[in-house]
């Protein structure tokens, strides 16, 4: 029952926040932190314990069961977002805050519906539904309503597609109730079809190019708490589909459509970098960052490589953090100098030092310096794919990880170092809560990178898949 109480708690706590009348954004903010702080506590006993529920609901025309409980990957997904979220409603700073926070809980509640499903059919209900809270903070607090409908098209596309190849595994199968069980293998002319229908699902919501045009916007429109969440976690969901579904279960057309994604991945990477350098507006430069990050990742799962496969799992952690972490702290530079343009920012470190430190330590991470979570998980996925036998997959990534440097450290200076603009009014430093907001993110890129022993512990039964496939090339 924990794990139900996990999911349950914060997708009640935010359909009760909509529904209350009136406007107190402290407590509104305090009431959230608290869900989220027991939704995080909730989640260290379901990783110590192993928690696991299912009722099964449907038996024709194939079986499924609400059937929750966490893998060895997926309980990371869920600490990241309990982690994430509890950061982003305490540095929330937007009008109508209670509905803000509300919406905040809804997404941390369908994520982990999501990540937490051990049946299809449900992770392909959470899919859709984790879409509805994002839009929603797009409609209500976006600059654009074209972005939000974007956001919602593409990415409800790829969750029909999700949709109708699960009815389609069900049927051919006869279960849903498969994710993390082993000796499941499909047979028949529909598995290539339903293959390629999970991966457009996992490919647009990584996403990856050319199905990414909806992320860039999305990230720069949306206010910073909620896409915060948004990159650090719910752009992880296809990554997470492509480990535990498609590897597990189709893991001969995984291997068939490699180069496709290796492609796609490579694409990314350049094509991500090379965006990043020159945009103006800071968000952008992050949204951009993250498409070629996220080409890394997936080009690590693709490769079948067991070392690879740790690396993408210790770097969809660390991604998160300072994703999160560079985009609650831009948000904070926003909110003070009411501008996101690199072009009218500048010398705001000389005032604002607790402000400068936060925000390098993230861009620093971003970049992959040693000892921060990014530089580890870079160099695990480059061994793995190096003993893939991809050498020129290695030699192109190290272009991007260069590139990294450059526009982090455009980013960094074009903010906090040169001369202050002439008409930027000098603004207080970082609070103590909107500290204690990046803190937690900050905290554990160190900690991950000193000891990323801690995120070694792995599913058994994909670590066999990768070694036993990768040593079939």
């Amino acid at each position: 029952m924990l794990v139900l109480l996990l999911i349950l708690v914060p997708i009640v706590a935010g359909l009760v926040m909509l529904v209350m009348r009136g406007e107190n954004p402290t407590a509104s903010k305090a009431a959230g932190a608290i869900v989220a702080a027991a939704t995080f506590a909730g989640a260290l006993l379901v990783q110590n314990g192993g928690s696991e529920f299912s009722f099964r609901w449907l038996s024709r025309p194939f079986e499924s069961a609400f059937h929750f409980g966490a893998t060895g990957v997926s309980i990371w997904l869920v600490l990241l977002l309990t982690v994430c979220t509890f950061c982003a409603v305490l540095a929330t700073n937007v009008s109508r805050t209670r509905a803000f926070v509300a919406q905040l809980l809804l997404l941390e509640g369908t994520m982990l519906g999501l990540f937490l499903a051990r049946d299809l059919l449900v992770f392909a209900l959470f899919w859709d539904l984790m879409l509805l809270p994002v839009f929603f903070v797009l409609i209500g607090w976006g600059q654009h309503h074209a972005t939000a409908w974007r956001y919602f098209i593409y990415n409800f596309a790829g969750g029909l597609t999700l949709l109708l190849a699960t009815a389609a595994f069900g049927v051919l199968y006869g279960s849903t109730d498969v994710i993390g069980r082993e000796g499941v293998h499909l047979i028949g002319a529909w598995v290539p079809w339903i293959f390629a229908g999970f991966a457009f699902a996992f490919l647009v919501k990584t996403p990856v190019w050319p199905l990414h045009t909806w992320m860039p916007l999305t990230y720069a429109d949306t206010p910073a708490p909620m896409v915060a969440v948004v990159s650090a976690v719910q752009s992880k969901a296809g990554l997470y589909g492509f480990i535990v579904i498609g590897m597990a279960f189709m893991p001969d057309y995984l291997r068939g459509a490699t180069m496709l994604f290796v492609a796609l991945g490579v694409i990314s990477l350049l094509y991500g970098a090379f965006t990043a350098l020159v945009q103006t507006d800071s968000k952008r430069v992050v949204a951009y960052s993250s498409l070629s990050h996220l080409g890394l990742i997936l080009i690590a799962i693709v490769s079948f490589n067991p070392i690879a496969l740790q690396g993408a799992v210790i770097y969809i952690v660390g991604h998160g953090l300072f994703s999160a972490a560079l985009f609650l702290i831009l948000g904070y530079v926003e909110s003070r100098e009411e501008t996101r343009s690199l072009t009218r920012l500048g010398g705001l470190g000389a005032q604002n030092p607790r402000l400068a430190g936060a925000l390098c330590i993230a861009s620093l991470a971003a970049l992959g310096l040693p000892g921060l979570a990014g530089f580890v998980g870079e160099i695990i996925i480059l061994t793995g794919v190096f003993q893939a036998g991809w050498t020129w997959v290695v030699i192109l990534a190290l272009i991007p990880i260069v590139l990294a440097s450059a526009y982090m450290l455009r980013l960094y200076q074009g903010i906090m170092n040169g001369p202050e603009i002439a008409d930027l009014p000098v603004r207080p430093d970082l609070s103590w809560l909107e500290g204690f907001a990046v803190a937690p993110l900050v905290l554990a890129l160190v900690l991950i990178g000193v000891n990323p022993h801690a995120l070694t512990t792995f599913d058994p039964t994909l670590y066999s898949i990768a070694a036993t496939e990768g040593a079939s090339r």
